[in-house]
């Protein structure tokens, strides 16, 4: 073969590969959100003379072609895997699998994160319960890591130094320590959340805590569809389903949930069947992030209440607290202005929780 058909042969099939991408970059349908990462894909920018003589059209196009690629979830998925089984590097952009259990690393302690929660709840306590007749506790949820990282090498929080640095810093309220009572199995595999069908022990440290106690006479009911976590699709690593399971009884059944995410009541649900079947399976759980959602519990203690300012993790724990309380109400400040909360609560004669994870304080700019 002369040297002239040898080059052919190079370059007839990279131009194929490099014009038979670009026209399928140019005739692909853009896909307007990830349902594996769970995120708003970057769409296609506006060419002005303002955005290409400042640069910004160039820096959105970027952004745009790694996100509207062809066959990109199969690239991701090849690049995962060769990064961590062909040139055996820990992780994948953060994201990594020890002994079937996925994470993504969390480090370090970030103080300035701290210091704003922290704020917050200042802000929170100063403006509403100061000298008002109310019991104040606080408690954090360890994320995943706390389990799974510095055991297997990889770079972990120094978790104590986050709990006493916020213990500091809340110095008003009672801690409430539950990360003895907690382990890597109360964590499903492939998501961030914990399980809740481990969490009674949990529950009745906090109730033990508050002075109130819980029924235990629960019945395990098992979603039949597979529980695909958001490290599912985040990781880009082939995992293995969970099982997704909530505990109810007669007493849940009975209680009257409300959603004032509008401001306005709208009958809502301790456990949505419809939601399993959705973007965020976990959403089961009270029907996912809220604003504002009260429960009520017509055979509950007369006049014991309890006010909850959460996030995501709560949804799950806080129906097993149900039993302890007449009405409970769960305040999830990421979706409403701490300075409007008076608009619809009264604080008196009440216990008043703040649950918070480690992954929240420590990224928590979403705290209004």
């Amino acid at each position: 073969m002369n040297k002239k058909a040898q080059n052919l042969l190079m370059v007839i099939p990279m131009a194929i590969l490099l014009f038979g991408l670009s026209a399928l970059c140019l005739l692909k349908k853009e896909t307007a959100y990830s349902e594996d990462e769970r995120r708003v894909l970057a769409s296609r920018p506006e060419l002005t003379a303002d955005s290409l003589l400042s640069g910004s059209f160039m820096t959105q196009f970027e952004d745009y072609a790694g996100d509207q690629f062809p066959f990109r979830d199969s690239f991701r998925s090849a690049k995962a895997f060769s990064a961590l089984h062909l040139f055996h590097q820990k992780d994948n952009n953060g994201y990594y699998a020890k002994h079937g259990y996925a994470s993504r690393l969390e480090y370090p302690v970030n103080t300035k994160m701290l210091d704003h929660a922290a704020e917050r709840f200042q802000y929170l306590y100063n403006t509403y319960l100061e000298d008002k007749d109310v019991k104040l506790y606080f408690s954090i949820v360890p994320d995943k890591n706390c389990f799974l990282a510095g055991t297997n090498g990889y770079l972990s929080m120094d978790y104590s130094a986050l709990v006493s640095y916020m213990q500091e810093k809340t110095s008003y309220m009672e801690y409430v320590d539950l990360f003895p009572l907690l382990s890597l199995e109360n964590y499903y595999r492939t998501d961030t959340h914990w399980r809740q069908e481990t969490l009674i022990p949990a529950a009745d440290r906090l109730a033990e805590a508050m002075g109130t106690t819980l029924s235990h006479d629960y019945e395990t009911v098992t979603v039949e569809e597979p529980f695909y976590g958001v490290y599912c699709g985040q990781s880009a690593l082939p995992l293995k389903p969970d099982t997704l399971r909530f505990l109810t009884n007669d007493l849940l059944n009975n209680s009257i949930v409300t959603d004032w995410d509008t401001g306005s009541p709208k009958n809502s649900f301790m456990y949505d069947p419809k939601a399993a079947l959705g973007r965020d399976p976990y959403e089961l759980f009270l029907s996912g992030s809220s604003a504002l959602l009260t429960i009520e519990n017509p055979s509950g203690p007369v006049d014991r209440e309890l006010i909850v300012f959460r996030d995501s993790f709560g949804s799950s724990l806080v129906p097993l607290l149900v039993s302890g309380y007449s009405k409970i109400t769960l305040v999830d400040i990421r979706y409403i202005r701490s300075d409007l909360l008076d608009q619809f609560l009264s604080f008196d004669n009440q216990d008043i929780l703040f649950l918070y994870s480690t992954l929240l304080l420590n990224n928590s700019l979403a705290l209004k």
